[in-house]
């Protein structure tokens, strides 16, 4: 988990410690993380389990890090090839890091990263344009946004048929998911559940 809390007043803008990306394009980069109260990225453990089932599933998709904190998943989908990936944070000092490793990194990379400041659930209120074929949901440690998010995904087109989706939450969480999301994927590391679903079409068997 990213963080304890979805606001954060404190203003540092970076000194908090590094990410390492870890695969791909990127493999070994480091990069700053905005300095701000329990905003650290996911591990390298928990990711290297996550982009293991992955692997042959980012070349030239879309993502979608609905709170990216840190940018960890987001842009380590970058590193492995994704198409483009779509940041979503609402802590403005995080974002502006955000878009400055943006800025940085999608000159040498096959895809690009695009990084939006606002409040995920209100943007997923909006109608898709275009649906992602990979959705990365990592909410603040027990904010209670998972069971939201999920919902939202699924209501206004956001998925495509296929799609994957990775939800990280607090073990005890209760699987409030829509309903054609299988479950592909689960481990538990300490207090922490992490699962991957794929989104089957309304009304196949699960």
């Amino acid at each position: 988990m990213r963080r304890t809390a979805h606001k954060q007043k404190t203003t540092r803008h970076r000194g908090a410690g590094q990410l390492r990306i870890i695969g791909g394009q990127l493999r070994g980069r480091k990069l700053a993380i905005a300095d701000l109260a329990g905003l650290r990225p996911t591990t390298d453990r928990v990711r290297e389990t996550v982009f293991n089932w992955l692997q042959f599933e980012l070349a030239e998709q879309r993502c979608l890090d609905l709170f990216a904190g840190t940018g960890a998943l987001g842009l380590e989908a970058l590193s492995r090839g994704a198409a483009e990936v779509i940041l979503l944070e609402q802590n403005k000092v995080a974002a502006e890091l955000l878009r400055h490793h943006a800025i940085t990194l999608n000159p040498v990379c096959h895809g690009q990263a695009q990084v939006q400041q606002t409040n995920a659930l209100k943007w997923l209120q909006q109608s898709s344009v275009q649906p992602f074929n990979v959705v990365f949901v990592d909410p603040p440690f027990r904010s209670n946004l998972a069971g939201p998010a999920c919902a939202l995904l699924a209501q206004h087109g956001w998925l495509a048929e296929g799609a994957l989706v990775y939800l990280e939450t607090e073990k005890e969480w209760p699987l409030e998911v829509p309903a054609n999301w299988q479950l592909q994927r689960e481990k538990i590391a300490g207090q922490v559940a992490f699962r991957l679903f794929a989104v089957m079409a309304q009304g196949a068997n699960t």
